[in-house]
């Protein structure tokens, strides 16, 4: 498939877990991508990868809650891949703690970087779509937004989130700018295994108990997610906006 063939993506938080299989996998159907992380080293060897298969990418540096730095690389991104056709908002920390325990600290970073740097990337990145009457985002939420134990600040963002996207879908919308988010449960990233550590498992005894609690008896693999995002952010989604899609292995 090419269904990016022409099109310009950023994916912020690119250099490792969803981020990475997210922009290889718009790479794979053409699209031309922007790796942000926050230093442009820790996207180089995805975006190196993704030009390897035959793909076109360029790492950049950003610090997706700094303002002024998403208007200063997107613009970047517009002179040197040729346009800003679709974002997706994966960026995110976790900073986990019951919640009576729970720094403030903690809070105000992860509502930080899982919330408000959607908010401004998305804010940036509707000046060249409403522009040319064309853009998809898409952000990532995750099952954590209908609540988690420990995770009082991620859940928080989370459903933000999901509020923050059915808004804009009705705001961007006249401009044919499609909005939507995906909400992943348990996936095997490096975030996942820093959270089985906290809890006092090995990753792979987390993964297995996790297994046996979801009707598809496996946890997800980041290529799986990826797959979902690309549908959103490609013209076969045309008519969908709005929608915050779970892509959790049938777990309630």
């Amino acid at each position: 498939m090419n269904r990016f063939t022409g099109k310009v993506a950023v994916v912020t938080g690119a250099a490792q877990g969803i981020g990475a299989a997210t922009a290889r996998r718009l790479a794979a159907e053409g699209a031309a991508v922007a790796v942000l992380d926050l230093t442009a080293q820790a996207g180089q060897d995805v975006a190196a990868a993704i030009r390897e298969e035959g793909g076109t990418a360029r790492a950049y540096a950003c610090d997706v809650t700094d303002g002024e730095a998403v208007e200063a690389v997107f613009a970047k991104v517009e002179q040197e891949l040729g346009g800003l056709h679709i974002l997706v908002n994966n960026a995110g920390i976790t900073r986990d703690h019951l919640f009576f325990r729970m720094p403030k600290s903690d809070w105000d970073s992860v509502l930080t970087v899982n919330l408000t740097s959607a908010f401004q990337c998305a804010q940036a990145a509707q000046t060249y779509m409403t522009r040319q009457k064309y853009g998809k985002i898409v952000s990532l939420s995750s099952r954590s937004a209908l609540g988690n134990r420990g995770q009082a600040n991620y859940a928080a963002a989370k459903a933000g989130i999901q509020g923050l996207t059915a808004t804009l879908a009705i705001e961007l919308g006249p401009y044919n700018v499609n909005v939507n988010a995906v909400a992943p449960g348990y996936v095997a990233t490096a975030m996942t295994a820093a959270t089985a550590e906290r809890t006092g498992h090995a990753p792979e005894e987390h993964q297995r108990l996790t297994a046996e609690r979801t009707p598809l008896r496996r946890v997800a693999q980041p290529e799986e997610i990826a797959a979902v995002v690309a549908f959103l952010a490609s013209d076969d989604a045309s008519y969908v906006s709005g929608q915050t899609l779970y892509v959790n292995g049938g777990a309630r």
